[in-house]
C-alpha cells in the first residue's frame, strides 16, 4: 500500500483493506499537512489490487477532505471489479439528511393543539363505539364469551373490596377525628353525623372509590388491552370476525357499571362505621343518635347523585384505559407507558368531573 502525489494526481497503489487502512490514513494526513505539494484534483485508482469496505470508507474520507479544497475532484482508472466494490460500499452517493430544525414556541403550541385535537377525536370515536356495542350487547350476546361479564365483575369488584374498605374506614375515621375536635369545642359534637354523612355520600365516597378503582382496575384494563395489541391478539380476533371492543371491552363496561355503585355504597357504610367509632368514644354520642341523624340528613337526591357520579366515573375509567391500550406502540416499554398514562389520566378525569358535578349539584 502506498500513496504517491505527482503534480495534481494522487495515485493509490496496493491493497486497501482493514489491515492497511490505518497506515494509509496516517500517510494521507501527512501529505495534506505538507504545503509544498500541489492541490489534488484527481485520484488514480488503477494501482489498487484489493479493496474492502474499510478501504472504501478510506476513499470516502479522502473525498471529504480533498473535495472541499478542490473545485473538481475525479476518481479514475479503477478496474471493473474494484469499481463494483466501491459503488457497493461508498456512502458519497447517499443523500444527506438535513438535521431537523427545532420548532419555535408557536409551532410547538400549534403542534400540541393539533395532537390534542386528533387524540380527542380518536377518544370520542372509541367512546361512541363502546357505548354502542354495550347497548347492543344488552340484547345480543353474540361476539362475547359466555360468563365474561360475571368474571370481570369479580375481578373489578369483589377483589377491590378489601382495599376500598380499609381506605374508606381510615378516611371516615380521620375526617371524624379532625372534625370532631372542632365541633366538640363548640358543644356541637352531635352534628358530626350530619357532616360525615353529607361528605361521604355526595363527595368522598364516589371520589375515593373511583380513584382506587382507577389505580387498580384502570391499570389492569389498559395493560391487558395493550398486551393484546402488542402480541397481535387483537388482530387475531379481527381475523376471526370478532370485534375487539365487543369481545374485550364491553364485558368490562357492563361489569364495572354494576359493581361501582356497590363499591361506593360499601365505602360509605365502612366510612360511617369509622365515624361512629369516633363519635361514640370521643363525643359521647350514642350509636342510635348517630344513625338517626345520618338517616335524617341523607335525602334520596343525595343517593341518586352519589350513584350517578359513581357510574359516570366507572365509564370514564373504562374508556380511558381502553383508549391507551388500543393506542400502544412498541413492546413491553410501550405497555408500561400506556398503563401509567391510563392511570394518571383516569385519576385526573375523575377529579375534574367530580369538581364539575359539585358545581352543578350544590
Amino acid at each position: 500500500m502506498s500513496l504517491k502525489l505527482t503534480n495534481n494526481v494522487l495515485a493509490l497503489e496496493g491493497e486497501f483493506t482493514k489491515l492497511s487502512v490505518t497506515e494509509a490514513e496516517a500517510e494521507f494526513h501527512k501529505l495534506l499537512k505538507d504545503r509544498s505539494h500541489p492541490k489534488i484534483t484527481m485520484i488514480d485508482l488503477s494501482g489498487i489490487k484489493l479493496i474492502d469496505s474499510a478501504g472504501v470508507s478510506f476513499l470516502d474520507g479522502v473525498h471529504e477532505s480533498v473535495g472541499e479544497k478542490s473545485d473538481i475532484l475525479l476518481f479514475k482508472g479503477a478496474n471493473p471489479e474494484i469499481q463494483s466494490l466501491i459503488d457497493t460500499f461508498t456512502t458519497i452517493k447517499l443523500k444527506k439528511v438535513a438535521p431537523k430544525r427545532d420548532m419555535g414556541f408557536f409551532e410547538k403550541m400549534g403542534d400540541g393543539a393539533l395532537g390534542f385535537y386528533h387524540a380527542m377525536v380518536e377518544a370520542l370515536t372509541l367512546a361512541s363505539e363502546i357505548f354502542y356495542y354495550s347497548a347492543v350487547g344488552l340484547f345480543n350476546r353474540k361476539g362475547q364469551r359466555r360468563g365474561s361479564t360475571i368474571q370481570q365483575a369479580a375481578l373489578l369488584g369483589s377483589q377491590a373490596l378489601p382495599i376500598v374498605a380499609l381506605l374508606s374506614f381510615i378516611i371516615g375515621f380521620i375526617l371524624s377525628l379532625q372534625s370532631g375536635v372542632q365541633l366538640k369545642s363548640f358543644g356541637a359534637g352531635v352534628f358530626l353525623a350530619d357532616l360525615l354523612a353529607i361528605t361521604m355520600v355526595r363527595e368522598m365516597g364516589p371520589l375515593i372509590t373511583s380513584i382506587i378503582v382507577a389505580g387498580r382496575s384502570g391499570s389492569a384494563i389498559a395493560s391487558e388491552i395493550a398486551t393484546m395489541q402488542v402480541t397481535e391478539e387483537l388482530d387475531a380476533l379481527r381475523m376471526m370476525a370478532l370485534h375487539p371492543i365487543r369481545f374485550v371491552v364491553v364485558p368490562k363496561f357492563h361489569a364495572i357499571t354494576v359493581v361501582m355503585p356497590i363499591l361506593v355504597m360499601f365505602s360509605i357504610l365502612v366510612a360511617e362505621l369509622g365515624g361512629a367509632l369516633v363519635a361514640t368514644v370521643m363525643l359521647d354520642t350514642s350509636m342510635e343518635v348517630f344513625v338517626a341523624r345520618t338517616l335524617d340528613i341523607i335525602s334520596l337526591k343525595d343517593v341518586i347523585i352519589s350513584f350517578g357520579k359513581s357510574i359516570w366515573f366507572a365509564w370514564v375509567i373504562v374508556i380511558i384505559g381502553s383508549y391507551y391500550g388500543f393506542q400502544v406502540r412498541g413492546g413491553a416499554e410501550g405497555v408500561g407507558k400506556a398503563t401509567t398514562a391510563a392511570v394518571v389520566s383516569s385519576i385526573f378525569a375523575v377529579i375534574l368531573f367530580d369538581a364539575v358535578f359539585s358545581l352543578l349539584y350544590l
